[in-house]
């Protein structure tokens, strides 16, 4: 039987691939795996939570990086308020638990822009100076600021502010 010169190219690609598959290690395709399950988190946030752009497998901006939406906590990481140097954060949980939100810019802004209205359970401010205020509309529930940086708990208010004001 004589096979053309294209279909034993594809049959030698096949044999090849058929070999070689096995000798792919364990953690590359675990990895592959957290990678597919990663963006598919991302890509859920978006559509719960639409108006971001991702920029990377854990992170999305909104208005045009204004805020940064965190998805999960670096590794070995818990109860830890880790709000990067120059910005204020905010936690979906208690004890700094992700996602994390963070913006640095001054003024009021209303979390509903970013749909992060009556999410905040936590809170740090990791700047040199100044002070935010959670609010619920016009009243103030807490702040957070350069003289007491971290609020693990935001209880009796969590889930309630709506507005963020920044004093810088």
């Amino acid at each position: 039987m004589v096979l053309s010169r294209f279909l034993r190219t594809v049959l030698a690609v096949l044999s090849g691939a058929v070999l070689l598959a096995p000798a792919v290690p364990g953690p590359a395709l675990a990895a592959s795996a957290e990678r597919v399950a990663a963006r598919r988190q991302v890509a859920a946030y978006l559509a719960a939570h639409p108006g971001g752009v991702a920029i990377n497998d854990n992170e999305i901006s909104y208005g045009g990086g204004a805020l940064v939406i965190t998805l999960r906590a670096p590794e070995r990481s818990y109860a830890v308020a880790d709000c990067p140097w120059g910005w204020y954060c905010f936690y979906d949980r208690t004890d700094f638990g992700y996602p994390r939100g963070k913006l640095s810019s001054c003024g009021r802004q209303n979390l509903a822009t970013w749909q992060w209205q009556f999410r905040v359970e936590s809170a740090h401010y990791n700047m040199s100076s100044g002070s935010v205020t959670f609010s619920y509309y016009d009243t103030p529930l807490f702040s957070v600021g350069a003289g007491n940086r971290i609020r693990a708990d935001a209880s009796p208010y969590r889930n309630w502010a709506n507005y963020v004001n920044r004093w810088c």
